[in-house]
């Protein structure tokens, strides 16, 4: 429910007021009300690209986080003010990293499951709390970079939730009650655990896993959206009867960058260590792209395990660190692209993939931990072009020592699991980076299940007075034509959240100081700030309420390099007459 009083009371904004976000009416003015509000239809979905409503996490199947609204543009954004604030309902703070889910006026959002997941439903034209679900987590001791949950998928009439302890729950969406819950994997007590946000293709529910660091065999799954039952797996680490791992024992990355191995000795070594594949990692930690045309899903699957410790899972350890396309009807794989084969600086393709139209085709674009964005045709899966560094880079590719390597990117990246948007007109990609100099130290550990297994220590790098003043961040717009930077924004600390844009020639994003921005998505310049009082470390949605628009973002900090936490979630909109 709505907090004025605690959130004024840490937060001095005397222009806000507590007054409903819009009037009464039954529906935003791009989506007509014909359906029950909540409601979302198959043909929502395959629109939403144009949908005055925020869909899904990466606002639609192209996951472009680009929004088609302009009431809020580069005129009249300095006028924005806070309309309302929500908590998420959760006792217990910890990385707040969802993106609100708006259908017609309903907005959903989740709260970082410490302990418990937690669903709340809001109306925005009253401000009132429709509905709360609660998920009672199991024991969960191995979610890696601390618990968190990125949101709901919403279709038909249900709320789609994974949960800390690996299970998939649909919700109704107009009562919170529960309809299904099943089992994803393992469970967490083998390091599987959700925290990503499902997606919704017709009648299936895809959704990854998380757990990596744990020593898991990593997977992507469909199941019916109806009655939870599965219907595919493909497992992100191929076992040999499906070509195996080990791929050609690259010696440089695709683009020719030499990884400094020891391919003799992996080969040699690789008998021994034959069956490293069945605990070989390859998280999906993010929402992938859809490209209805096609059938097909971009994936985007993250590191080996363990982490740095390479010599005991020889070969290029696919499909790690990779954008694989695979058939969203079947389960099949099409293609994939290794950013980094054999992986021992945690360099994870992470970022959700994005779908995009460059040069007159169809590309899929991510940003990597490695600090480049890759541009690869999206039927073949072959680089068209790799962008230029959006932040530092040093020793890449430096194989780590006992002593310790120094590396940069560190081990958060580059770009993090922050998602990217693409303005489709400008053809620009925004990117939030880091950087974080990092000593990459590698030891044997053994797999035991259900323990953390990094086989490493990856150590930020203090300045001479113990602090890290030498670490920031940056915004960057990313000309997808040329691979060229077209501008960038520094920032006082590295960033950790993901971007919006908009048509009004906006785009939003958050840092660890609670700050949260609007650029001029042409030129960089900041022309709008609001502080939040804790970490804006979450993507943010932009969506319409009976004609009006309104920009939301999760204020709450992040757990993995420790920015202030909260539980708020600020809708911004212009001033509403009379305040």
């Amino acid at each position: 429910m709505t907090h004025w009083a605690r959130w004024c009371a840490t937060v001095a904004v005397a222009s806000v007021v507590a007054a409903p976000l819009a009037g009464q009416g039954s529906g935003g003015t791009a989506d007509p009300a014909a359906v029950p509000r909540g409601f979302v239809t198959n043909d929502m979905l395959l629109q939403a690209a144009g949908s005055s409503n925020w869909l899904m996490y990466g606002h639609n199947y192209w996951n472009n986080r680009f929004s088609p609204l302009k009431q809020i543009n580069t005129a009249n954004v300095k006028n924005l003010v806070a309309r309302a604030v929500y908590t998420h309902g959760s006792t217990t703070l910890g990385s707040f990293e969802t993106t609100p889910i708006v259908v017609n006026g309903i907005m959903y959002i989740t709260s970082p499951a410490t302990p418990n997941n937690i669903v709340r439903a809001f109306d925005l034209r009253t401000q009132k709390m429709l509905w709360q679900y609660e998920h009672k987590n199991a024991s969960v001791s191995t979610a890696c970079c601390g618990p968190n949950n990125r949101g709901v998928a919403v279709a038909g009439g249900s709320v789609f939730l994974g949960t800390l302890d690996d299970e998939l729950v649909a919700l109704d969406a107009t009562t919170g009650k529960e309809k299904w819950a099943v089992k994803v994997g393992d469970g967490p007590a083998a390091g599987y655990t959700e925290t990503m946000a499902p997606l919704v293709i017709g009648d299936m529910v895809i959704i990854g896993t998380s757990g990596a660091e744990y020593g898991i065999r990593g997977y992507v799954k469909a199941f019916n959206a109806a009655t939870g039952a599965p219907v595919w797996t493909w497992y992100t680490i191929p076992s040999p009867q499906d070509g195996g791992w080990w791929g050609p024992w690259s010696k440089t990355t695709p683009e020719g960058d030499d990884l400094k191995r020891d391919i003799a000795k992996e080969k040699a070594d690789s008998a021994k260590y034959a069956d490293a594949w069945q605990h070989g990692g390859g998280s999906m930690w993010m929402t992938p792209a859809y490209d209805d045309a096609t059938k097909t899903l971009f994936v985007a699957i993250g590191n080996p395990s363990p982490d740095l410790d390479g010599s005991i899972r020889p070969g290029d350890d696919r499909w790690t660190e990779s954008i694989a396309a695979i058939d969203a009807t079947s389960g099949k794989f099409k293609w994939g692209y290794q950013e980094v084969p054999h992986d021992v600086w945690d360099l994870d393709a992470v970022s959700p993939p994005v779908i995009a139209t460059v040069g007159g085709k169809k590309a899929v674009v991510e940003a990597g931990k490695t600090g480049f964005v890759y541009v690869l045709d999206a039927a073949t899966g072959k680089l068209i072009r790799r962008s230029a560094a959006f932040v530092p880079q040093q020793n890449m590719y430096s194989q780590p020592t006992a002593d310790g390597v120094f590396m940069l990117p560190g081990a958060n990246g580059g770009e993090e699991w922050s998602p990217i948007a693409v303005h489709p007109d400008l053809g620009y990609a925004y990117t939030v980076g880091l950087h974080q100099p990092m000593h990459y130290k590698v030891h044997y550990a053994p797999w035991e299940n259900g323990r953390l297994w990094l086989g490493s220590a990856f150590v930020r790098i203090p300045d001479d007075k113990g602090g890290y003043s030498g670490e920031y961040g940056n915004v960057n717009a990313i000309d997808l034509n040329t691979g060229k930077i077209a501008w960038t924004v520094k920032t006082e600390l590295p960033m950790m959240g993901g971007a919006t844009a908009t048509a009004g020639g906006l785009v939003f994003a958050g840092e660890g100081n609670g700050w949260f921005k609007a650029y001029d998505a042409k030129t960089g310049t900041v022309l709008w700030k609001f502080n939040c009082g804790a970490g804006a470390n979450a993507a943010p949605s932009v969506f319409q309420v009976d004609g009006e628009e309104f920009v939301a973002v999760a204020a709450g900090g992040n757990f993995q390099i420790s920015y202030p936490l909260g539980n708020s979630v600020f809708v911004f909109g212009l001033p509403k007459a009379g305040m």
